[in-house]
C-alpha cells in the first residue's frame, strides 16, 4: 500500500516560501532550511510533509494543491493577508472553491467542505 509522504513544491525563493506555507498550513521546518531546499512538517505532527525545492524557471510548475476548510471566506482572507493572491478564474455558478496563488505564483485552491 502506498500513501503520500510529501508534496514537493517548486519555488524561486525558499525563505519566502517557508514563511508563507508555515503560516498558511501551521507547519514548521523539520531542519534548518537550506538555500535550495526545505522540508516543512505539521506543527501538531499529523499529516504529510511539504518539501520546498528551489527552481530557476519562471514557467508554470505542474502541481496544484487543494486545501479543505469549513470557513472558505475566512481562510481566503487569512491567506490574502499572508501574501497569497486570487487567481483570475471563470467560476461556475455555486462554486465552492477559490483559486489562489502563493507569493511565488504557484496555484492552489481553497475548498469549502462540510
Amino acid at each position: 500500500m502506498l500513501k503520500i509522504g510529501a508534496i514537493v513544491w517548486g519555488v524561486t525563493d525558499i525563505s519566502k516560501a517557508v514563511g508563507f506555507w508555515s503560516q498558511a498550513l501551521d507547519y514548521t521546518p523539520k531542519f534548518p532550511p537550506e538555500f535550495d531546499f526545505a522540508i516543512l512538517v505539521p506543527r501538531q505532527g499529523v499529516g504529510f510533509q511539504l518539501s520546498l525545492n528551489r527552481v530557476t524557471s519562471l514557467h508554470a510548475r505542474r502541481h496544484h494543491m487543494d486545501l479543505f476548510t469549513t470557513d472558505l471566506a475566512g481562510e481566503v482572507q487569512r491567506l490574502l493577508s499572508l501574501g497569497a493572491t486570487r487567481k483570475p478564474w471563470d467560476y461556475e455558478d455555486g462554486a465552492d472553491y477559490v483559486v489562489m496563488e502563493d507569493p511565488d505564483g504557484n496555484p492552489f485552491c481553497v475548498i469549502q467542505v462540510s
